[in-house]
């Protein structure tokens, strides 16, 4: 009888290591496609946008993050900022390249 009780926990102890590793399992398959549906797409995006603005040069059409649509006209690279020509008043701002949302002149190499 004494033999029985330590058969059965034996099984027992070996019963909940298999448990807590399936656990484990599971928790890390969650994680690992919670990233590749969320975080990685969006790094993604982070890299394309980065390259969009540091490859805006001089007579690219642009629309900054807070709307003004203008022409680059001068690229300053020390300071990593560019110059924009708006409207026909030809007003120039300087903004950050950070600044910039949109590229809209598209390159034939682009394509």
């Amino acid at each position: 009888m004494n033999l029985q009780l330590m058969d059965t926990a034996a099984g027992a102890a070996s019963g909940s290591w298999v448990s807590i590793a399936l656990t484990f399992v599971v928790y890390g398959g969650l994680i690992a496609a919670m990233y590749f549906i969320f975080f990685r797409p969006q790094s993604k995006k982070k890299k394309k946008e980065a390259e969009m603005r540091k490859n805006a040069q001089v007579g690219d059409e642009v629309t900054t993050i807070g709307g003004i649509c203008g022409r680059i006209i001068a690229v300053k690279d020390e300071t990593e900022s560019v110059i924009i020509e708006t409207g026909s008043d030809r007003a120039r701002l300087r903004v950050k390249r950070w600044a910039i949302g949109s590229v809209d002149t598209i390159h034939e190499d682009d394509a």
